[in-house]
């Protein structure tokens, strides 16, 4: 979310973006490879305006600029994909370009880009990323800085307005490439398209009889994780559990449930002090929070948790086997219909911090350019018009972009309709929004440090102890993060 992502019922009904986050290996080959090449001389700077193609860009804009050019694209097969593939006529018709759209599954798709990028031959112009993938693809300069692009009003359309998308998702595409600096500044490496954030999902009628309410705090959540686990059989819901959250070894267990509480309760990844990377996942706190959710998890999760990745957790809330779902708020979406669970489900935005806090962590598909392109004013033109109004607002309503990435989607009569018979769906969406951004500290090694978390993870669930499996967690991580 995947992390993310479509989830459909468990008739097994479609495509998902995130079985991608199911295959650490995958995720992590392809982020491996990139310190790999910048040991090879490989390794590039955040470039400036002045090196742009965009500067050559003149006169007023015109849509039919590039008339009978094709724009090559690699894609991810993913419902994304399926609307920009259901409107495709649309752009062709009103540009003249014509789109030659490449698709993989999920489990070889960043394998393959990352080859692509590797080769630097420019064979794909545009293609789908996620927002850690900059802090892979970027320091060597595979991706194209769209910002000139944006600036430049010869080559974008005045419709196109940037300001409308939500700014929390266009600042996770900013990166000055640092390890440890703060997202933000003058580059765009992409730009959002579609996204999740993460909330609890509960069974309302669950709750209805055994009286209980969403919880507010952590504490609240185990403990109304712990009163359906030991009251559900006896109140005729079956062999239901508490909470379903993910579990597998993978960078993707840590960044939905587990680092939006994380971050709701004051705690952070990494410090950045004297330019190293410190890491904080051992701080006094961090053991006690971690401790807790594996004591949870252990209590009131499913059985066989340390194999759990977005797909058997989703699914075990629509086929009711759990009774809340701490992840992707599309993951729980795609069980409002045809499993056990549809129409009984309803969305909340989950404990808050000691402070009140909502800061929740999300996953966000993008697309972006590549540097290596010869083709790059053509791959711009599509770039506008598929994260645009015009199409955004068609994926939103009559496709499977269910997180709208701009304000005037996420506001349009249209798009609340469409999801109004999700109980308090939008309205979660909205409470959350303001908070919603990532969590993480950008760094470079992002996935292989946060694989290693999950491991640890794993390890204190099995009842390993907290603080000196975080310990020795922190001090391997320390050298990797800063070598």
């Amino acid at each position: 979310m995947d992390d993310n992502h479509f989830i459909t019922s468990t008739a097994g009904r479609g495509l998902s973006r995130r079985r991608l986050l199911r295959i650490a290996g995958t995720a992590t080959a392809a982020a491996a490879s990139v310190p790999l090449l910048q040991a090879c001389g490989f390794g590039g700077q955040a470039g400036t305006s002045g090196d742009s193609a965009a500067n050559a860009v003149t006169g007023s804009f015109d849509w039919k600029k590039h008339k009978g050019k094709t724009v090559r694209l690699l894609m991810n097969k993913h419902p994304y994909t399926d609307a920009l593939k259901a409107h495709r006529k649309e752009f062709e018709e009103k540009t003249g370009i014509t789109l030659a759209i490449d698709e993989f599954p999920e489990s070889n798709y960043f394998d393959k880009l990352t080859l692509e990028l590797r080769s630097r031959q420019g064979n794909y112009d545009a293609f789908m990323l996620g927002a850690y993938m900059v802090w892979q693809y970027g320091p060597p300069g595979y991706l194209e800085d769209l910002q000139p692009w944006i600036d430049n009003t010869s080559a974008t359309a005045a419709e196109f307005e940037p300001d409308d998308f939500f700014p929390n998702l266009l600042t996770a595409g900013q990166w000055n490439f640092e390890n440890g600096a703060p997202l933000g500044g003058d580059q765009q490496w992409m730009l959002p398209w579609g996204f999740e954030t993460n909330t609890v999902c509960y069974r309302k009628d669950v709750f209805d009889k055994l009286g209980l309410r969403p919880a507010e705090t952590f504490d609240e959540l185990i403990e109304t994780a712990d009163a359906i686990t030991k009251k559900a059989s006896s109140a005729g819901f079956g062999d239901m559990y508490g909470i379903a959250v993910r579990g597998s070894k993978e960078w993707a267990t840590i960044h939905p449930g587990f680092m939006t509480m994380y971050a709701r309760m004051g705690l952070t990844d990494f410090e950045l002090a004297d330019g190293k990377l410190i890491p904080m996942m051992n701080s006094p706190e961090a053991v006690e929070f971690t401790d807790k959710w594996a004591k949870m998890v252990a209590d009131s999760g499913p059985a066989g948790w340390t194999s759990y990745t977005w797909y058997q957790a989703s699914s075990d809330l629509g086929a009711g086997n759990a009774a809340m779902l701490f992840d992707a708020d599309i993951a729980a979406y795609f069980q409002n219909e045809d499993t056990p669970a549809a129409g009984k489900l309803a969305w909340h935005p989950g404990p808050k911090g000691p402070d009140g806090s909502l800061d929740t962590n999300m996953w966000i598909w993008s697309l972006g350019m590549n540097a290596a392109s010869e083709n790059k004013e053509a791959a711009w033109w599509f770039l506008q018009w598929a994260t645009s109004k015009e199409h955004l607002q068609y994926a939103a309503t009559k496709k499977q972009h269910i997180d709208a990435v701009r304000t005037s989607v996420a506001g349009s009569p249209e798009y609340k309709d469409r999801l109004s018979k999700a109980t308090n769906f939008v309205e979660t969406f909205e409470e959350v929004m303001p908070q919603t951004a990532i969590q993480f500290t950008p760094q470079t090694n992002f996935f292989d440090a946060t694989t290693s978390w999950a491991a640890a993870l794993q390890q204190i669930y099995n009842g390993s102890d907290a603080s000196g499996t975080l310990d020795k967690l922190a001090n391997d991580l320390e050298g990797r993060v800063n070598g």
